[in-house]
């Protein structure tokens, strides 16, 4: 079977891009915009706020779109990033082993914290570690009207840098006629999902709401790693020819059952849903050890059309975050959480078992805006936006075994991270060539009022950033091609301070050189994209210990990425398709020197790699999707998978490495259409078809002890055979 999946990349030269899963896929291939436009009749002023980061169809960037019917047919439980898993270069992975709760998605081999993710044009990641933590936002793919993924640095965006990709996810849709949605999910391992919508259309041809309410629970593959999300979405808005005003509360609550540590590779062999979080020794584990986190959106948009040539957009934000995770600690030293020893009856005792939580209450605020200028084939956006964040990190102790108060708390530290950032885009066409040039200007001023292991450090820093872009995009009748230059700097993270001020980490940067062609028929559409993407300074870990005894990330010189990644769908027969994608790449790093320790003399030791793989960066990802449309109301999928080795460090070790894998999935959607003019539809999928027992996600640690070079690999297991059946209602 894995050969039939190559052959399908030879035979299609390339992959799915995610329009192609539509269920009008030749269409699409004709026009990306024909699947967008027909979810709506409304010929009033669309949503511009996302225009200035989205790149438009002739933008000389990689990108690939995924629609609302999309979303729709795959929109059964699991997160955004398993929405995503068959764009090209996308690997995902899942704490819990089957895509609820904690997920993570590596685009070209870069993880979530390298990728700018936004919503409605507002930034989402995390300001001070930079990641994407998208179980506080669960189901938000059911308020989603489409998603863009651009691989590479990409145009310019809002918030941090992107050195892997761009995922601008779209919940400002606007339906001219009212409707509700009852959708219903059960599936494996006690899952549960429940959403209402309700979408008013527009009330005397101007004003909407959209209210969603959404639960999603599980016990997860993994031993204990449940999830209980609950979700709301508001959007009220008053759409008028010229104008439009949009307010959005978008809130989550989520409470997860930590599943963080991984399956050491003993226990991958004996029991792979173990769970070492809350293990305690002789009693059962604690039974909250979890991750409890409140996260809510408030966005506000103001959009103008002063005339044809001439739009402004302005949106204003704040995100309130708060929550903890909660663990059983036993045998803690009291100096470790700034208390004396105490003496019980003439005995000193400098041990004691706990419950500790640690907190994070943050608010996250600001504002975008921009303007475009739009004549004849000249296009102009001009744009900017400021962005302040506070966050406060404080640990408490809930119990103890003695002598410490209830919620004593031993840290108590803030944090501060302000930015502003201007950009301008200019894009012209000039016969059957449009020219593309994107500047942006990027400052950034990060307070640290210290860490939970070293409290007393206090850092003050600032950046400044230039990011230009440039390219040119040719078309002539069915064929387009395009090369561009995108050069992205990007600040460290929180966690990359902690060593102090003497080891002051450096900003990131990445030159990005892409190259791609692609050509549209009736029947077969196929494309091509050549990159190279040069890093300066990239962050990785190395193994060695800071000054606090702390392993966190260190700048190398020099490392890069390059490859290629083909797509290609044909029609075999009009209701028979096949689309591929296959993503073959380079990832190295020059010079690398791993670091280890020596526990038999102390101290670390020390190896050097001329050229080793970055880590977890598979040479290889190939999607093939196989389908038949078996009636108009009946569609029928074949899902494949393949990735390669991924190695779990920077060294290139086969034996601190995750095994390739291909997986393999099948999914039916079946549609009824009642003369009321409701719509039941249902989907049922089976993951992981072959009981494949694979780990996309794993790291690893080694020493030295008794003259031996030991090594620690974790695994987070993927689950088995696995299904899941929803039941759609619209009325």
């Amino acid at each position: 079977m894995r050969n039939v999946t190559m052959i399908f990349s030879i035979l299609a030269l390339t992959s799915i891009s995610s329009f192609s899963q539509q269920k009008n896929q030749m269409t699409a291939l004709t026009s990306k915009n024909s699947v967008e436009k027909s979810t709506t009749k409304i010929t009033l002023m669309p949503p511009i706020e996302i225009q200035a980061v989205r790149a438009s169809q002739t933008s000389p960037f990689t990108q690939s779109m995924v629609y609302k019917n999309t979303i729709a047919k795959n929109n059964i439980g699991q997160d955004i990033p398993f929405l995503l898993n068959q764009v090209p270069s996308v690997v995902v992975n899942s704490d819990a082993g089957n895509g609820i709760g904690y997920t993570g998605i590596r685009i070209r081999g870069t993880d979530a914290s390298r990728i700018n993710f936004t919503i409605n044009g507002i930034a989402y990641n995390d300001p001070e570690s930079q990641g994407v933590f998208l179980v506080n936002m669960p189901d938000l793919l059911s308020s989603t009207s489409s998603i863009q993924v651009q691989r590479g640095v990409g145009t310019s965006s809002n918030g941090a840098g992107a050195f892997g990709a761009t995922v601008n996810i779209l919940t400002n849709d606007t339906q001219e006629k009212a409707y509700g949605e009852l959708n219903n999910s059960v599936g494996s391992f006690n899952t549960f999902k429940n959403t209402f919508k309700a979408v008013t259309g527009l009330i005397n041809n101007q004003y909407s709401l959209d209210v969603r309410l959404s639960s999603i629970t599980s016990d997860g593959y993994i031993d204990r790693a449940s999830s209980n999300l609950k979700s709301f979405y508001i959007s009220a808005a008053s759409i008028k020819e010229n104008s439009s005003l949009r307010f959005n509360i978008i809130s989550g609550k989520e409470k997860t059952y930590q599943a963080w540590y991984g399956v050491t590779e003993e226990e991958l062999k004996t029991n792979r849903k173990f769970n070492e979080a809350g293990q305690r020794s002789g009693q059962d584990p604690y039974e909250n050890e979890t991750d409890n986190y409140w996260q809510t959106h408030y966005q506000l948009f103001y959009n103008k059309k002063f005339n044809s040539k001439w739009n402004f957009n302005t949106s204003v934000f704040t995100t309130t975050g708060r929550g903890y995770y909660e663990q059983y600690k036993s045998e803690q030293s009291f100096k470790k959480y700034g208390i004396d020893p105490p003496t019980v009856n003439g005995r000193t005792i400098n041990e004691i078992d706990l419950i500790r939580q640690l907190w994070l209450d943050n608010v996250y605020y600001g504002t975008n805006l921009s303007t475009q200028y739009k004549y004849n084939n000249r296009e102009i956006i001009l744009g900017g936006g400021l962005s302040n964040y506070d966050g406060n990190h404080f640990g408490k102790i809930i119990w103890s075994q003695l002598l410490i108060p209830k919620d004593y708390t031993w840290y108590d530290l803030t944090a501060n991270k302000n930015e502003q950032n201007v950009f301008g885009k200019w894009s012209e066409k000039i016969g059957e060539f449009n020219l593309f040039g994107d500047l942006q200007l990027r400052n950034v001023h990060y307070y640290i009022n210290g860490f939970r292991g070293n409290p007393s450090i206090q850092l003050n820093n600032q950046w400044t950033f230039l990011n230009p872009k440039a390219g040119v995009r040719y078309t002539k009748n069915t064929l387009t091609s395009y090369i561009s230059y995108a050069k992205a700097r990007k600040e460290p993270n929180r966690d990359d301070f902690e060593a102090g001020k003497q080891e002051v980490p450096r900003p990131e940067t990445l030159d990005d050189f892409e190259a791609g062609i692609q050509n549209n028929t009736k029947k077969f559409r196929w494309a091509a994209t050549l990159f190279y993407m040069h890093y300066k300074d990239q962050l990785v870990l190395t193994g060695k210990i800071n000054d606090v005894g702390a392993y966190t990330r260190t700048n190398i010189p020099k490392s890069y990425r390059r490859g290629i990644e083909l797509e290609g769908i044909y029609a075999i027969q009009p209701w028979l398709q096949i689309s591929n994608n296959l993503a073959m790449s380079q990832n190295k790093i020059i010079q690398f020197v791993e670091y280890y320790d020596d526990y038999d003399n102390g101290g670390q030791k020390s190896n050097v790699y001329p050229t080793s793989d970055i880590v977890l960066s598979p040479s290889l990802i190939d999607n093939a999707v196989l389908t038949a449309n078996v009636n108009k109301s009946t569609e029928l999928k074949w899902i494949s998978k393949y990735v390669s080795r991924q190695y779990l460090d920077n060294t290139s070790r086969k034996d601190r490495s995750l095994d390739p894998y291909w997986v393999n999935d099948f999914q039916v959607n079946k549609s009824f259409h009642p003369k009321n003019g409701s719509i039941f539809s249902v989907v049922f999928q089976v993951n992981n078809i072959f009981n494949k027992l694979y780990s996309a996600n794993g790291y690893t640690y080694s020493y030295q002890y008794g003259g031996e070079l030991i090594r620690n690999n974790y695994y987070y297991p993927m689950a088995g055979i696995h299904w899941m059946f929803a039941l759609n209602i619209k009325l």
